[in-house]
């Protein structure tokens, strides 16, 4: 490394990557932002209790392969982490490693052992699915009397029209929803993908009903809590 290079700290480059790559040049998702920020809050806090090191302490070089793959281990073997998990946090290393690179070219032979660290290959669980009179039994358990209930029947009544995911279903609001006559549903996927999806008459019906009762701005969520906040996954 170059003066100027070692000038560079750990935290600086975490920040740029942050602020500058993921926000400013990618504008990636908040739940990118969340994904990438976890593995790093892992990374430290896995330094502080096995290398005592505190994060304002850590140097870059510090992350090379052997203590990356340390880690991967950690997350497996002591916090029971799935390979899935494992890859996620790995893919976030790498993107940032892959943006520091071209801040450090001095240090491209470390980097490029953590970028050889391959992906651990995992089965995929066969998906299974629910007959019919299965799914009409759960959309139609809610109690429609009350408030929670209601919104519970309306939000199954939507994910059974529309295949959505729960995170995208929780994320809508209440401006997605076109009732016209050619009435549809914009639901908004993972990398800012959009897509409309259009209703059938009984989902129409039972969103209407449902909006009624809400009496909420376009900007509000569709499903909220009673409290009139997003709802979350758990």
């Amino acid at each position: 490394m170059n003066k100027n290079e070692l000038e560079i700290t750990l935290s600086t480059l975490i920040q740029h990557f942050f602020c500058r790559r993921l926000i400013t040049q990618r504008n990636v998702s908040p739940q990118t932002i969340a994904s990438y920020r976890d593995t790093f809050r892992l990374l430290f806090h896995y330094a502080q209790e096995k290398m005592k090191k505190a994060p304002a302490a850590l140097q870059f070089e510090d992350l090379d392969a052997d203590f990356v793959l340390r880690f991967l281990d950690y997350l497996e073997q002591e916090r029971g982490n799935c390979e899935r998990t494992r890859n996620i946090r790995l893919a976030a290393i790498r993107s940032f490693l892959r943006y520091v690179s071209y801040r450090l070219p001095g240090s491209l032979s470390t980097i490029q052992e953590v970028l050889a660290i391959p992906l651990k290959r995992f089965d995929r669980p066969s998906l299974e699915f629910l007959q019919r009179e299965e799914v009409e039994a759960i959309i139609t358990a809610p109690d429609k009397t009350t408030f929670s209930g209601h919104r519970d029947f309306v939000m199954f009544m939507t994910l059974y029209n529309t295949g959505a995911r729960v995170s995208e279903i929780i994320r809508l609001r209440v401006s997605d929803v076109c009732l016209e006559s050619k009435a549809s549903i914009l639901i908004h996927g993972k990398g800012r993908k959009q897509r409309a999806v259009p209703l059938w008459k009984s989902t129409q019906r039972h969103l209407k009903m449902w909006l009624l009762r809400l009496k909420s701005d376009s900007h509000e969520p569709l499903f909220p809590s009673r409290c009139g906040r997003p709802l979350s996954r758990s």
